[in-house]
């Protein structure tokens, strides 16, 4: 199986299954000399894990990090890390009416199309429980980038929209709430949505908001590499995502040139920031602000049609322990796959000129 490693200089290859014994990775090209806060990084997986709060999935794993290798006293060493997490709450009995069936909207049926054989326990490798590797990753990247601070939150729930910019929000708040949004109002009315929905059986999606400051310009290349295709890469390879945007994003296209356009203060600053922080692939110094579009989670607890590996229709119903909204616990997956992103090019930026 390929692509299972992202990155260029600052690179992380995960590994297991949603129930196999572990997960885990290794990251390669990390520098050596870099003071780890340990805690930092055990706080972003408990930000992710499942069994928080009651509007996400009540399977309890405490999501705890062993370091392998790559770190000496807390400071690393330059050579590759190697960490694992072990699952200790799988209940794969709740997954043994799918083995021969398709759940619609799931990874089973293109799995099983492309390798002839799939784990039907959670979903094996296709499961999110893989992220909980990018969160270990992404938590030492954010420690990598020095004054860089990346912040996500929930901007919406379903037809429940935070109607508000990222700079008119507090978001030291946002973690105050389980679904983490940092308007205390919204964040009730959001819950309220999600409980009501998990009732009845159902899932609903949302987005996810993203900002990035501090960030120095000239990260990124202008052809193939730019910086927001490589961060459009990150987010649309998490579980769930169907959308990307940055900047004015789709709003943009319905401007004209003349009321788009950024113009320049005499310090290099843009009067706007519609660009969202990057131009012609190329960060300009600005805010970097992103919105990530998840679909509702494919498992219902509802009877629906599908198909059996003999192409035989029948009727199922989802089994087992299953976020009825993903949003709350990919907020910190969002912000690692943008601190992924920022320190491979940080890093690569020191070799575009002498």
């Amino acid at each position: 199986m390929a692509g299972n490693s992202f990155g260029t200089l600052f690179k992380l290859t995960t590994y297991g299954e949603s129930h196999g014994i572990a997960i885990g990775g290794v990251i390669d090209g990390c520098p050596a000399g870099l003071e780890l806060n340990l805690e930092a990084i055990q706080h972003d997986l408990d930000r992710r894990k499942p069994g928080q709060s009651n509007i996400v999935t009540q399977r309890k794993e405490s999501d705890t990090v062993q370091f392998l290798s790559g770190i000496f006293e807390g400071v690393t060493t330059g050579t590759p890390i190697g960490f694992q997490i072990v699952n200790e709450n799988q209940k794969s009995r709740d997954y043994s009416h799918i083995k021969e069936t398709y759940r619609p909207s799931h990874a089973d049926k293109t799995y099983d199309d492309k390798y002839g054989i799939r784990d039907y326990r959670g979903g094996g490798r296709s499961s999110a429980r893989e992220t909980a590797c990018r969160v270990v990753a992404g938590a030492i990247a954010k420690q990598l980038l020095n004054n860089i601070t990346i912040q996500a939150y929930t901007s919406s729930v379903g037809n429940l929209h935070l109607n508000t910019t990222y700079d008119q929000l507090d978001l030291s708040t946002t973690d105050d709430t389980a679904v983490r949004c940092p308007d205390a109002a919204m964040a009730k009315e959001m819950t309220h949505k999600i409980l009501e929905v998990r009732k009845a059986g159902d899932t609903i999606g949302g987005t996810v908001t993203c900002v990035i400051k501090n960030v120095p310009a000239g990260l990124g290349e202008p052809v193939f590499d730019k910086l927001h295709a490589d961060l459009a890469k990150a987010m649309l390879s998490i579980n769930a995502v169907k959308g990307f945007e940055y900047g004015s994003g789709f709003h943009g296209a319905t401007m004209n040139g003349s009321a788009h356009n950024d113009l320049y203060n005499e310090d290099g600053t843009t009067q706007t920031n519609l660009s969202g922080g990057i131009q012609g692939g190329i960060s300009n110094g600005m805010d970097i602000y992103f919105k990530v579009a998840f679909k509702p989670v494919a498992t219902v607890i509802q009877p629906q049609e599908t198909i059996n590996k003999a192409g035989e229709k029948l009727t199922m119903q989802g089994k087992g322990r299953h976020d009825p909204c993903v949003v709350p616990r990919a907020v910190p997956i969002v912000e690692s796959m943008a601190a992924l992103v920022l320190a491979d090019h940080l890093l690569r930026a020191r070799t575009s000129k002498i």
